[in-house]
């Protein structure tokens, strides 16, 4: 169905019309060049465009009080010393007389978006805005924050629309007080917000930020903070903080800021590093290379989503999701000071995706490093497009704070949710502020090679984000997104126009090289589907398609994925994922080298005979199933970090269809999209429709009721998490103790 841009020249308008160092970073630069680097990847014109309307006073009203309306309304009128006035009895915010009209398109673009995807006229889409909204509160505006555009569109979808849950995600690197502040009582809305927090000592400084703001009345629960504690690093010395954070100017032009927006962002220069001892290596990392610590990376948001917004989201089962999609918490901001790199949020856009079939509507919060902001909105884009994420950078080891308070969090939200009560409870520490330590993990070949000097100079931390925003556009799009390759029994099924419908088969010898050692390939039918495998396989590793699905003969399955094994890691394939599902045993001469990590689902008893070889029974319960998949699947196959996925479906691999689907969903984010699924032919009618629905970036369907796992499941999944966590970090959900 599309994905929707909304917009509206006009949200340029207001701008600072004073000196104010606290508020000039919120400029209208923010979306030109956003739209800009929109238009320079082709994105902008993929997209359904649309033109932000005007929110109606009465719309307004669904979040704020009449009074405060009026007053926003009377701005227009005003001079510049009187706005510069009214700006001051609130908190960094300033009035131009165009205030009220942007903000009124600002809201008014999350309705327009809201509305698109609710009747059907697209799947998706992101209103680029200002003013941004988190902030805003019934009477009073607040952070840059006008009208709460997320909490108004949350309104008006279950007003006009009858939604009964409805999912807001803030990632913005502050504290969404004013839509908390909205929904804290309502049952209706999940809202969960990271933030940087330092133990309330960063904006908003509110108590109510902390994990153990759960909701209100009927809403408990329904609250969920993720606070990040870690602070700079002991060896930066920070002044006594300003009762707002210092903000830097914000440029305008295109281009990268200096260093302290850059790789120590947002830091006076009495808190810049000085000499060699200013810098220290990245907890988990493999090779020499050396960063401040200073916020948290991908690893820690990756680690968030799987161990604390998914398992709440599924038992939830929105039927909408609204993202604050505030860009202050990339790499480069001088507001968040964190590392994560903009194709993450590719990767957590895609993660959502699989919630509410699909349907997720971002509408733009903060992000104040120009070039970071553009590059993470192309990403998050791109991903709403359907288009295959980037592999992250960076170790996938999540940091030492992040963990606590993902440990923290769980414990206060596990008495209002099926999902966490059953999982592992460890006790709750203090809280540290020390740098992230513990053990390293395991070198997997041909990790990632993102790599930045030791940030010493100026010259040298411009070089280093520079060069690292600048690989993202190194990766093309394959011109195919997903081909099928069908035996004669189900090629009639109906395909997506754009599914190639493959054809294409391998060389006759080069087939008859690799079925030779297999009897059961030696039939006319298997073989000639092992040529289509063999030509999808390698048309997926050479970039030609991203993604694909090939039917299998049943006699032939576990022969078949032997030799797409083979032929994966003989050509370009440096780590191959093997999920296999059914009767499939691992092949016998698989070396046990950390080039494949096989992961069997419906084995006879959950095992890992090494860190790269693990069985598991396929759950009966579909508490039981997500718990396996976001908290063993998916934390091995981010650790793993794959350049290709293999999902076989075998003989009684008794998955149903949603299950299929949702499974290839998941499982092509951590690839880069790089997945081919075999598929016992049998099952190919049932399961083709909805694997390419999911190949294709769509969203899979609902898994229907939430039912708790069995004692026996979550007893088999602890027992498998015990064994493997200390090799793979990315199925931690606590603290290591004792360090």
């Amino acid at each position: 169905m599309g994905t929707a841009l909304v917009y509206h020249e006009d949200m340029t308008a207001a701008r600072l019309l004073w000196d104010d160092p606290e508020c000039e970073i919120e400029c209208p630069e923010r979306l030109t060049i956003a739209l800009e680097r929109l238009r320079q990847r082709g994105l902008e014109q993929r997209c359904l465009r649309l033109a932000a309307r005007e929110a109606s006073e009465e719309e307004l009203g669904l979040v704020h009080s009449p009074e405060y309306v009026a007053l926003l309304r009377g701005t227009q009128a005003l001079g510049t010393g009187e706005l510069q006035a009214l700006s001051g009895q609130y908190d960094a915010i300033y009035f131009h007389p165009s205030t009220f009209h942007c903000a009124r398109l600002a809201a008014g673009a999350a309705l327009q978006l809201v509305d698109a995807v609710l009747t059907g006229a697209v799947q998706n889409g992101l209103a680029l805005v200002r003013p941004p909204g988190h902030h805003s509160q019934r009477a009073a505006a607040n952070g840059f924050c006008v009208f709460n555009n997320v909490a108004i569109a949350a309104k008006h979808a279950k007003q006009k629309h009858g939604l009964h849950r409805i999912l807001i995600v803030d990632w913005d690197i502050h504290h969404g007080q004013g839509i908390q502040y909205i929904f804290e009582d309502d049952p209706s809305v999940l809202y969960f917000s990271w933030h940087r927090y330092e133990h309330g000592r960063f904006w908003p400084y509110l108590q109510e930020s902390d994990t153990d703001a759960v909701g209100q009345g009927q809403g408990r629960g329904f609250t969920v903070n993720l606070p990040w504690n870690q602070v700079p690093a002991p060896h930066l010395r920070l002044p006594p903080r300003a009762p707002h954070p210092a903000r830097l100017p914000c440029p305008t032009a295109p281009g990268l800021l200096s260093v302290a927006q850059d790789i120590l962002p947002g830091l006076p220069p009495e808190a810049k590093p000085r000499g060699e001892d200013a810098t220290a290596p990245l907890a988990g990392s493999n090779t020499d290379t050396l960063w401040p610590q200073v916020g948290m990376g991908n690893a820690d948001y990756v680690a968030a989503f799987l161990h604390v917004l998914l398992p709440l989201a599924f038992e939830f089962d929105p039927e909408l999701v609204l993202v604050a999609a505030g860009f202050d918490s990339a790499v480069g901001d001088p507001e968040g000071q964190m590392q994560a790199t903009p194709e993450c949020f590719a990767h957590l856009t895609q993660l959502l995706q699989v919630l509410a079939c699909g349907r997720v509507c971002a509408v733009l919060e903060g992000g104040y490093h120009l070039e970071s902001l553009s590059q993470s909105v192309c990403m998050m884009v791109q991903a709403l497009l359907g288009d295959p994420p980037l592999p992250l950078s960076g170790p996938m080891e999540p940091h030492r704070s992040a963990l606590e308070s993902i440990q923290s969090v769980r414990a206060a939200q596990a008495p209002h949710w099926m999902s966490l009560q059953q999982q592992d409870a460890a006790p709750v520490l203090s809280p540290s502020t020390r740098s992230p330590e513990g053990s390293i993990s395991p070198l997997l070949p041909g990790g990632p090679e993102f790599k930045a000097p030791v940030a010493q100079t100026e010259a040298q931390a411009m070089a280093a984000l520079s060069s690292l925003l600048d690989q993202l556009c190194l990766y093309p799009t394959p011109p195919l997104r997903t081909a099928v390759a069908l035996t004669e029994l189900d090629a009639a099924l109906v395909l997506p126009p754009d599914v190639l419908h493959w054809e294409r088969s391998a060389p006759q010898k080069e087939m008859q090289a690799w079925a030779r050692p297999h009897e059961a390939l030696a039939q006319d039918k298997s073989f000639n589907a092992l040529g289509k495998v063999l030509y999808l396989l390698d048309s997926i590793l050479d970039g030609q398609v991203s993604s694909g699905i090939a039917a299998t003969p049943a006699p032939a399955a576990a022969a078949t994925l032997d030799v797409a094994i083979q032929r994966g890691l003989s050509h370009r394939a440096q780590r191959l994922l093997c999920v296999a599902v059914g009767q499939l045993d691992r092949p016998l001469d698989l070396a046990d080298d950390g080039r494949t990590l096989w992961l069997n689902i419906r084995g006879k008893e959950a095992a890992a005979l090494s860190m790269f070889h693990v069985s598991t029974p396929l759950p009966g319960t579909t508490g039981g199933f997500l718990s396996y998949i976001l908290a063993l699947v998916l934390p091995l196959a981010y650790g793993f970090q794959p350049n290709l996925v293999l999902v076989a479906l075998g003989p009684a691999h008794g998955l149903q269809a949603p299950q299929a689907a949702l499974l290839a969903a998941l499982l092509r984010v951590p690839a880069g999209g790089q997945v081919l699924v075999l598929v016992e032919e049998e099952s190919t009618p049932q399961l083709a429709g909805v694997l390419v629905q999911a190949l294709r970036g769509e969203g899979p369907p609902s898994l229907g009721p939430f039912s708790r796992a069995s004692p026996e499941e979550m007893q088999a999944l602890e027992h498998l998490r015990g064994q493997l966590r200390t090799q793979w970090k990315m199925l931690q959900v606590a603290a290591p103790q004792g360090l």
